[in-house]
């Protein structure tokens, strides 16, 4: 082809510019998300892409600028409504107009931004997370966790160096009444694209010592609302409202909200509204343990004083109380003296007849009793005197029985050279063993 005919890129540049330079590309409205915003020498420099709503792929983008002669209008303006500076990841609709600059590319020359459809993406995309956390039945989970009555242990999520940390910790170990606090930093970045993630990590680590804190407290002081656009995330959300101990959120100014808010147990304004709330319980469990020891310090003054009155009524009455209670224990002793003798005359009376029947009946039985006795006895005595030694030795039996008096049962037990004294009726005879056989 030849090179005559053939058109320079500054030539094909204007072309396209000029093909671009259309009514209908002028001052239009365009929602998007921004993307790599930033400044520099007052312009607002961007990249505006639209992603597939399931995937997330970006299916179109283009460059965006706002001039440095309108971005500071356009900015404040937005702040005002939305309180937040304009950034990265914000879904926003702005009005302007399609330019090709044959060096530099096409773009969009920003002229104007709606905050409120910001705000309507914001507030959408935050009620979306809640509608999901209801949904899975967890949204409420943190906030109806109980608190204990001095919630003294207390794990503190925060960025190391900030600002609201430091006004944190004074406040809560500096309070008027002296309350003992223990507190513990759990460091995370509370800005930009890691906030989340760092959350969820010192949560998690939190959890894993869950038995020596009270509770757990997130806090960011003062700063650009736009970053607290990071707080508005399913996961963490999630992870906050199924925390197993109560939790306080004090991230931002009083009239910023995120999603944590809605979730956690307790939402305070300010890093120093959050330690006046801990200081607030320990305060109100310090006046109910007034209020008892008053209750209990009354309750021993009026039993005391009770006491003393009975006391006093006693010590009165005792001196008299001897004589009276003894008159009365005489009177009743005559009494009973006198129901006792009539009694006794009555109950002797009967005794004594019954006595004289015994006697005339104890006697019969007696003398026939000493008979009867008599009888055995006498029988026993005449089986003892037939089975005694001397009668079976008079039968002609004898008994030996070694020189120390031991009876010999078996002729086992003798031995050679032993000596015997055997015993007959009539007397004994002492002889030594010479030999013997089995």
């Amino acid at each position: 082809m030849n090179s005559t005919g053939a058109l320079t890129l500054v030539e094909l540049n204007r072309r396209i510019a000029g093909a671009l330079s259309r009514p209908d590309l002028a001052e239009v409205w365009v929602t998007a998300e921004m993307s790599d915003a930033r400044l520099s020498r007052g312009h607002c420099y961007m990249e505006l892409i639209d992603k597939d709503a399931d995937s997330g792929e970006v299916r179109a983008r283009l460059k965006g600028v706002i001039w440095a002669s309108t971005f500071q209008r356009v900015s404040a303006e937005f702040y005002a409504v939305t309180g937040q500076r304009l950034a990265s990841g914000m879904k926003v609709m702005v009005r302007g107009s399609v330019n090709f600059h044959s060096a530099y590319g096409m773009s969009f020359v920003i002229s104007a931004i709606d905050p409120s459809y910001t705000m309507g993406e914001v507030e959408r995309r935050r009620r979306e997370i809640l509608e999901r956390l209801q949904r899975e039945g967890v949204a409420d989970l943190n906030r109806t966790l109980e608190w204990p009555d001095v919630p003294w242990r207390i794990a503190v999520i925060s960025a190391a160096n900030a600002a609201g940390y430091g006004d944190f910790i004074h406040q809560l170990y500096h309070n008027p009444s002296r309350l003992r606090f223990r507190t513990r930093l759990f460091t995370a970045a509370l800005q930009g694209q890691n906030t989340a993630s760092s959350v969820i990590a010192a949560l998690d680590e939190i959890a894993a010592e869950a038995d020596n804190w009270d509770c757990v407290v997130i806090i960011r002081g003062g700063g650009a609302t736009s970053d607290l656009v990071s707080f508005d995330d399913y996961l963490l959300a999630a992870n906050v409202a199924q925390f197993p101990l109560p939790i306080v959120v004090g991230i931002g100014h009083e009239r910023d909200v995120t999603v944590l808010d809605y979730v956690a147990n307790m939402r305070v304004k300010t890093p120093t509204a959050a330690a006046e709330w801990l200081i607030s319980r320990g305060e109100d469990a310090l006046d109910r343990l007034h209020r008892l020891a008053s209750d209990l310090l009354r309750t021993v003054t009026d039993t005391t004083a009770e006491a003393s009155r009975q006391l006093a009524y006693i010590e009165s009455t005792i001196v008299s109380a001897p004589a009276a209670s003894l008159q009365r224990a005489e009177a009743r002793c005559r009494q009973a003296a006198l129901a006792l003798a009539g009694a006794v005359g009555r109950s002797t009376s009967v005794h004594l007849t019954r006595l004289d029947a015994a006697a005339s009946a104890l006697k019969v039985a007696s003398a026939l009793a000493v008979e009867r006795a008599q009888t055995r006895m006498q029988r026993q005595a005449d089986m003892l005197a037939a089975l005694s030694p001397q009668a079976t030795l008079a039968r002609g039996y004898t008994i030996t029985r070694t020189a120390d008096g031991h009876a010999i049962r078996s002729s086992a037990e003798l031995a050679e050279g032993t000596r015997i004294i055997t015993t007959f009726a009539d007397g004994s005879a002492s002889s030594v063993i010479q030999s013997h056989q089995q």
